[in-house]
């Protein structure tokens, strides 16, 4: 038995800002559920950050566009969203949910041998503060680690290695807004407790990165329109359209990422 997850991350649907090219989002999900169509996935992840916040009648616009989009996706496989921190900022959870038509909030579902943890930690950003993770969520995930009798494949908007962001375009300069700053080490040290493998999925970060931390491995997904990776002086400074796809059975762990960025890791579950 496998499984097989078609990923995309950080759409932010809305106005070009810095390296984001937002105004591609929707012609890229077009891309997206082509993909979709033609890899035919057991189930899509939306890890969040769908739009690029600006007000609170303008997110619902955009976040309803990009819900539009989804429709395709859905008609071809199950579709399970996460919301990022844009999607948050003007937006409430019962908003998101109203717009996706579907809970938001953490819950597991099994599939292919394995046991997909949608973890829907708060991504609400404080200023100041950053990410805050309350302690119901973790004590929901310690939970759920707990009482797992098959592998884990954990996935959320922030990622919670609390790996290195140097060279990162967004975070080197403020590494905490990277993860939970004042979380991180509890969260870690709940996943320690695990007796199953145990894979981490995030996106935020506009990376494709592969940190082990305690024998898990943590992977982050680039964003669907970056652009700082394609800068003029290594490509053409369009957006990468990253998309995913993880396939998971019972002794391989493999986790490809198309377009600008291409990347591809293959793990054994041994080793998790």
């Amino acid at each position: 038995m496998s499984l097989k997850i078609a990923v995309v991350t950080d759409i932010h649907h809305g106005r070009n800002a810095e390296a984001k090219k937002g105004a591609s989002a929707l012609r890229l999900m077009a891309q997206f559920a082509a993909f979709v169509a033609d890899t035919k996935p057991d189930l899509v992840l939306d890890l969040g950050d769908r739009i690029s916040d600006e007000d609170p009648e303008t997110d619902l616009r955009l976040e309803q566009e990009v819900n539009a989009s989804f429709e395709p996706i859905r008609a071809i496989a199950p579709v399970h969203h996460i919301c990022g921190n844009h999607d948050r900022d003007f937006l409430s959870i019962a908003q998101n949910e109203a717009i996706l038509g579907q809970s938001l909030q953490s819950k597991t579902l099994d599939i292919g041998g394995w046991r997909l943890v949608l973890w829907r930690a708060d991504t609400l950003i404080r200023r100041p503060g950053g990410f805050q993770c309350a302690d119901s969520d973790i004590a929901w995930l310690s939970e759920t680690i707990a009482a797992a009798d098959r592998p884990l494949l954990i996935a959320g908007h922030v990622p919670l290695s609390g790996h290195s962001q140097i060279g990162n375009y967004y975070f080197q300069r403020n590494p905490g807004s990277s993860t939970y700053p004042d979380h991180g080490e509890r969260i870690r040290d709940v996943l320690r407790t695990s007796k199953v493998p145990t894979v981490c999925l995030a996106g935020h970060v506009h990376w494709n990165t592969l940190t082990t931390v305690d024998g898990i491995p943590h992977l982050t997904q680039q964003s669907l329109t970056e652009s700082f990776v394609m800068s003029p002086e290594n490509g053409t400074g369009e957006p990468c359209g990253a998309h995913g796809l993880l396939e998971l059975n019972a002794n391989t762990i493999d986790w490809q990422v198309f377009g600008g960025d291409a990347f591809r890791a293959i793990l054994p579950v041994a080793q998790t």
